[in-house]
């Protein structure tokens, strides 16, 4: 794989799907692929063009052939440590706690060198958030920063198998019980020889919500950067394109930052801007791009939105080459502002954790029908199936949206868990598909149209959240005796997290009690997963085995958005 397009453009969607043919080799690793490829032919090009303070601070350039040795010399300090993999079955799993930033990446990139897991995690994790996923996991090795180890060293007498933490920006001076990354780099080798991997070798571990139980891991293979490809070429009206750069407000802890954009843009040449915002502004999102001449994104609709309801957006002239986005369908209006604003028609795509980038619009093929998330994308197979038969539906009857399977882009399944990865596939006579959980309907054009969801996952501000994880923290707070979570519609975040919750016996409803439930929550899961309406009721509805029935808590939920 030279990092040369895997899409050739035709003169419709038609013609573009039907040039395209996977090109899988047997032996395949991320890390040489995205680094030692561009590292052996061009080391003085530019990879990464890190900003500091919210994007006005200091810029720092890292050139392939410095990202090269700098995650080679990481390789030698994981390799001395004994952990690592053989490249055929799964390896030891590396966990990454940090922001967009330089290490981030050199820390990946090594992980893959030396055949073992990384496993991404998110800085605004709590620390019950952050137990299961590296307890789960059985990860030997963090990376983080001196911010993200305070969480860290509250939980690390409960990580049994975390041996070693990893903590940068130490200056020679490291918390107790945490080991110097900038030191560990500085005595290793620049010199490694990658593992030998196949494309099937487990590479990735990425931790997804669910409506039951605890999230689970999706273990995805080498593959599965190969699979986003087509995609993300596709949502970016054929990325690579002389002159792009590409950024991304999404935390490169999620698929949608790591494989949708941080990845594939190494994978071909192109320079990626890394800043994530402490708290995310519309007009220094725009004075980034303009600063550093960002042409590509991928901008989630929260910050879409919040970008449409600055009122000097339209006087940004920001003039992008493209812009993509995903996780729920743009409306004409906001389609129309990107037009005006950013210069470019936003191109929407879909996908999900277990199975990405599977679905893309592009204006440079066709104009984008308001609604419609696209085609699906060439290499991909996307239908509209009955969810208990597989069986194909016909244009326009609503059914689940599946993936047929095998697909490069695929899981391999949920870590340690063969019964839930099992029960995500159905076998018909038109073969065997991944359900997506997600309904939709197919048009007479071969576009798909998004529905709604068949679970209960709620998506805010761009993230789903699973209902249960979020219920079973409520519950812990001594006030609440049986707590429910549905989404609840919000003009901007498309979803807030909403909860029912009955009381103890001795606690009133209070306004005082609301805030404190929903500060129980905003510190111990992430801080989107906090509940933004909180509604107290005298009985929760059940079903004769106990399950909250969530429709009925939709039912009471008040008919105008929540402030």
């Amino acid at each position: 794989m030279g990092g040369e397009p895997v899409l050739s453009r035709g003169k419709d969607y038609a013609a573009t799907r039907a040039a395209f043919r996977w090109d899988i080799p047997e032996r395949y690793n991320i890390g040489v692929d995205t680094c030692d490829k561009w590292a052996a032919r061009e080391p003085d090009r530019v990879a990464l063009i890190e900003v500091e303070e919210d994007g006005y601070g200091a810029v720092r350039e890292t050139t392939f052939g410095a990202l090269r040795e700098a995650s080679n010399r990481f390789a030698n300090v994981l390799a001395a440590m004994g952990v690592g993999g053989d490249g055929r079955e799964t390896g030891d799993r590396v966990a990454i706690l940090l922001p967009q930033r330089r290490e981030t990446a050199i820390a990946h990139i090594a992980a893959f060198k030396a055949g073992c897991v990384s496993l991404p995690l998110f800085t605004l994790f709590g620390p019950e958030a952050l137990l299961h996923r590296l307890r789960d996991s059985g990860a030997r090795v963090l990376v983080t920063d001196p911010a993200s180890y305070e969480v860290i060293a509250a939980i690390r007498s409960e990580l049994p198998d975390l041996e070693t933490v990893f903590v940068t920006d130490g200056g020679g001076t490291q918390p107790e019980g945490a080991a110097d990354f900038d030191a560990a780099l500085t005595e290793a080798s620049p010199k490694f020889t990658p593992v030998d991997t196949s494309a099937e070798t487990p590479g990735v571990l990425i931790y997804t919500s669910g409506t039951t139980g605890n999230p689970k891991g999706a273990l995805h293979a080498h593959r599965v950067l190969l699979g986003h490809l087509p995609g993300v070429e596709m949502s970016h009206d054929f990325l690579p394109q002389a002159g792009d750069r590409i950024w991304t407000p999404a935390d490169w802890a999620w698929i949608g930052g790591l494989l949708d954009v941080l990845l594939p843009a190494l994978h071909h040449g192109v320079p990626v801007v890394a800043c994530r915002f402490r708290k995310f502004s519309a007009q220094a999102a725009a004075d980034l791009i303009r600063r550093l001449g960002v042409r590509n994104a991928f901008l989630p609709p929260t910050a879409l939105k919040m970008m449409k309801a600055d009122p000097e957006s339209l006087s940004w002239s920001l003039n992008m080459r493209s812009v993509a986005s995903g996780g729920e369908p743009l409306g004409a209006q906001l389609l129309d502002w990107g037009r005006k604003a950013l210069g470019v028609t936003i191109n929407e795509f879909y996908g999900q954790t277990e199975c990405n980038m599977v679905v893309s619009s592009a204006a440079s093929l066709d104009a984008p029908e308001p609604g419609a998330m696209g085609w699906p994308v060439p290499g991909h197979e996307v239908a509209i199936v009955d969810s208990q038969t597989g069986q194909i539906l016909p244009d326009g009857e609503e059914g689940a949206i599946a993936v047929r399977a095998p697909d490069p882009v695929m899981f391999l399944g949920y870590f340690n868990q063969p019964e839930a990865t099992e029960a995500k596939f159905v076998t018909g006579l038109d073969g065997r598909w991944l359900l997506t959980g997600d309904r939709g309907v197919s048009g007479a054009d071969g576009r798909l149209r998004f529905i709604g969801r068949d679970d209960d996952i709620i998506s805010t501000g761009g993230y789903r959240v699973g209902p249960a994880e979020i219920e079973d923290c409520l519950i812990s707070h001594p006030a609440v005796q049986m707590a429910g979570v549905v989404g609840q519609p919000d003009p901007l975040r498309g979803e807030i997290v909403a909860a029912f919750v009955t009381l103890c016996p001795g606690h009133a409803d209070t306004e005082a009690l609301r805030d404190d439930l929903a500060a129980h929550v905003r510190a111990r899961l992430a801080k989107y997963e906090y509940p933004r309406a909180i509604y107290v009721i005298d009985d929760m509805p059940v079903t004769t085995t106990g399950k909250i029935i969530r429709n009925a808590l939709r039912a009471r939920l008040p008919k105008e958005p929540a402030q």
